[in-house]
């Protein structure tokens, strides 16, 4: 059975005044997302709205801050009552997607809601994908660094959402962790800008993520 992780000290990389630009880029450019992207918004509520099979707004709590819990918002994707009670990790070419949701996953415009969690201050546009606290408590059970994630906001964007895929296993999720942590140590502006443009060029150019 492997061992788990031995806790380590890790520093923030990013100091107090770049977290307060970082924070206000997340305002102003969510402000001018949720402003600019609104034809998309009509569009896709449109679509779901036809589907007729349930509310077109999916909320869910996540763990994200300082570990406080929040409600994730997404344009729902997969069918009703997909899980049952019990949480399940989405997956590539997951079944339980809708014919509209499969669209809208593929190519990430279920994310869109988001912009007002970043605009409120519950997420960032980079930063760990927030998770629920079912899987947090597995994930600590091999690593107990998970904790150290909370010093950041959950973002929609990260390296590890960009090269790691679907996290459909426990493998996945420690892989994740540890870029996270990875970025934790080593973030800046300029990071957050370069990580901002790869996701950018990878949903304009169509690459799976």
């Amino acid at each position: 059975m492997k061992q788990p992780a031995v806790e380590l000290v890790i520093r923030d990389g990013m100091g107090v005044l770049s977290r307060a630009v970082k924070r206000l880029f997340d305002i102003i450019f969510s402000l001018i997302g949720l402003v600019l992207l609104s034809p998309a918004f009509l569009a896709v509520y449109i679509m779901l709205k036809k589907q007729g099979d349930g509310p077109v707004i999916f909320r869910q709590e996540r763990i994200g801050y300082k570990g406080k819990p929040f409600f994730i918002l997404k344009f729902r994707t997969m069918k009703m009552d997909s899980e049952n009670g019990t949480p399940v990790l989405a997956k590539k070419g997951d079944d339980r997607l809708t014919p509209v949701g499969k669209f809208l996953r593929e190519h990430h415009l279920d994310e869109l809601p988001q912009l007002w969690n970043v605009f409120k201050g519950e997420m960032s546009f980079v930063g760990p994908r927030p998770e629920r606290q079912f899987f947090i408590d597995r994930i600590k059970e091999h690593n107990p660094n998970y904790d150290y994630i909370y010093l950041m906001r959950p973002g929609l964007t990260s390296h590890a959402t960009m090269y790691n895929g679907y996290t459909d296993t426990m493998e996945k999720m420690l892989v994740r962790l540890q870029m996270d942590l990875d970025y934790l140590q080593n973030r800046s502006l300029w990071l957050d800008c370069k990580i901002i443009v790869k996701t950018a060029l990878m949903i304009v150019y169509g690459k799976k993520f």
